[in-house]
């Protein structure tokens, strides 16, 4: 898997280097909405980008979210993250927040983020602060919201081929959002609750979203932000990319927040070629093509995109950063498969099968040396080290600004751990009896040494780090 993973990332890595070889000084064009073609690139080139402007979200919503974001500063609860890019690390421009399900965690660029909980029922969630616990339940209201949204316009592309929804279900939308926010303090407390029809089951598990990303960037306090390569559409608070690490085919959907002021609103009549550098901008472009134009599309105070179904992985995008301060809130369906709280402690239990104790000397020891056997349990060993302690002792602590929920898990997983490494030297002790048969040992041999190399490997490597 890594393997094919370097190999993907060299490609990669060429691809990008032939394109902008290709290209030399010649920038690839893009437009902008004050473009005439803008629309007529929209629909046949970016159909599934779904663009909702702030005057279209229920002023209750603007005001919980925007207030929770404020919250979260204030608090101290955004931070850079150190990212590792081919075998070097980064402090991302961007500061970062995950808010999202119980237990969930989101990979990226080799780091591992772990979410400070949203209030979710059955769960005990104690919060450092009140305004912190009302932050993540505004954003779990924001989420209820879009997963809405992008079902609703993933349905109206299926029904109307891409044509408008007319403005009235906009109205509609607002009036019933608002009244429900009166009833119930949340759209619905449960999001299977929005009525889908049952063939578009696999659209409602690609619009749930588990988790947001929250960003937050003050261009003005950069020293230095990277220009955007292809199209020259000017500074990037964050580059080209597709999110990673997302259940193949679902939705992101992005709230974006930009403290603006009349100062650096900017005009809407532009008089200057290409974006305006004052207001931030979702750039898009379509993956490794060089000759579809890019869009550049401004970002006010509340407005919602949507990226649908396959968008993410066969388009790009960035971020362009404005003048004023930005937050964002991107929520995601990550991938749970491996990410999960409930996923590593069941294959800790998995691997802890194999352990047994004697009931009169209360000695350990192994239930089977079969090379499969051992091979499983030290692998486990080694995700429980590398993809969950030490990525939260790196900087998951960081979260206790805001609860320590992930405490107890994480000296359950130290103390499953602990058991681990007696089973490592369990095997050593009884690899180096002579009465093994000799190809069953050669062959446990080999493959326990192997994963003890990679053991050894990654524990210089974190130390170093």
């Amino acid at each position: 898997g890594t393997m094919k993973r370097r190999a993907g990332e060299r490609e990669k890595e060429l691809k990008k280097k032939k394109l902008l070889e290709e290209l030399g000084e010649n920038r690839l064009p893009y437009l902008t909405p004050a473009d005439a073609d803008f629309h007529q690139l929209w629909k046949t080139k970016y159909s599934k980008l779904i663009f909702r402007k702030s005057d279209t979200v229920p002023e209750e919503l603007h005001q919980m979210v925007q207030e929770s974001f404020l919250a979260l500063r204030e608090h101290n609860c955004f931070f850079q993250d150190l990212v590792r890019i081919k075998g070097k690390d980064f402090l991302t421009p961007v500061s970062r927040i995950l808010i999202g399900n119980p237990g969930c965690t989101y990979k990226y660029l080799n780091t591992r983020l772990f979410t400070v909980p949203w209030p979710t029922e059955g769960y005990d969630i104690k919060y450092c602060s009140p305004q912190i616990r009302d932050a993540c339940k505004a954003l779990m209201t924001l989420n209820d919201y879009l997963h809405i949204e992008a079902v609703k316009a993933s349905q109206g592309q299926n029904l109307f081929e891409n044509k408008e929804i007319k403005d009235t279900t906009v109205i509609d939308r607002k009036q019933s959002f608002a009244a429900s926010l009166t009833e119930q303090g949340s759209v619905s407390k449960d999001q299977s609750s929005v009525c889908v029809p049952e063939d578009d089951r696999s659209l409602k598990n690609r619009t749930s979203y588990n988790l947001t990303l929250l960003n937050y960037m003050d261009p003005l306090q950069m020293l230095y932000l990277k220009q955007e390569p292809y199209f020259g559409m000017g500074s990037m608070a964050v580059s080209w990319h597709h999110d990673e690490n997302l259940v193949e085919g679902s939705a992101v959907a992005v709230y974006s927040y930009s403290c603006e002021d009349s100062a650096v609103e900017g005009s809407s009549e532009q008089e200057l070629q290409g974006r305006d550098p004052a207001v931030w901008h979702v750039g898009l472009k379509v993956a490794w093509d060089i000759e579809t134009p890019g869009l550049a599309m401004p970002l006010h105070q509340g407005d919602i995109y949507l990226m649908l179904d396959d968008l993410n992985m066969t388009h790009q995008h960035c971020v362009l950063a404005g003048l004023s301060p930005r937050f964002s809130s991107t929520h995601r369906v990550a991938d749970s498969s491996r990410g999960t709280l409930e996923y590593i402690l069941g294959q800790c239990e998995l691997a802890l099968q194999n352990l047994q104790t004697d009931s009169d000397s209360m000695a350990l020891s192994l239930k089977s040396l079969e090379a499969a056997v051992v091979k499983q349990v030290e692998e486990i060993h080694n995700e429980v080290e590398f993809e969950w302690l030490r990525q939260f002792w790196f900087q998951g602590k960081r979260y206790l600004t805001c609860t320590d929920w992930w405490l107890k898990p994480m000296a359950k997983l130290e103390e499953f751990w602990r058991k681990l490494e007696i089973m490592t030297s369990l095997v050593l002790s009884e690899v180096r009896k002579e009465q093994q048969i000799e190809e069953q040992r050669n062959e446990t041999i080999s493959c326990f040494l192997h994963l003890l190399k990679e053991r050894q490997k990654l524990r210089k490597e974190w130390t170093a780090r």
